[in-house]
């Protein structure tokens, strides 16, 4: 088995891509504009797919699967959404706060690329994701 600290930088990827992935899946019940339920969409398979990677690396570096958010983060995150967006559900709106959790996982990304020597195909996946995440900050920034 290889290093912890790859272990470790795959569970913080599989942590944020989960959240990225479930408040998309919650969200989208509420988006009405067409152009942005696309790039959600698009958003969300692109989490589902560095998912499937890290699900693919995980095994290489630990003697189990990456775990799953809980039920809980799950609940949580779901309420925190609907508090958000009660009083305004709009364009604008979903935007910045999906706006709001992006921000938070490219921070997060960024501080891992910038203080892990990973081995290469995780940092490769890490830099996938912030890229991605950095990717749809600029697609989101059309719908505020």
């Amino acid at each position: 088995m290889k290093d912890k600290e790859e272990k470790d930088v795959l569970d913080e990827l599989n942590k944020g891509a989960c959240m990225g992935r479930d408040a998309i899946y919650f969200i989208l019940e509420k988006v009405t504009d067409k152009k942005l339920r696309e790039v959600l969409e698009k958003q969300g398979q692109k989490y589902k797919e560095i998912l499937s990677k890290i699900s693919k690396l995980y095994p290489e570096y630990a003697n189990k699967e990456p775990h799953e958010t809980s039920t809980m983060n799950k609940v949580m995150t779901w309420y925190g959404i609907e508090m958000r967006t009660m009083m305004d559900d709009s364009t604008s709106k979903i935007a910045e706060l999906l706006l709001q959790g992006t921000n938070m996982g490219i921070i997060e990304g960024r501080r891992l690329l910038n203080n892990n020597n990973t081995e290469k195909d995780v940092h490769n996946l890490l830099k996938e994701y912030v890229d991605m995440q950095e990717d749809a900050v600029e697609k989101l920034k059309q719908f505020l």
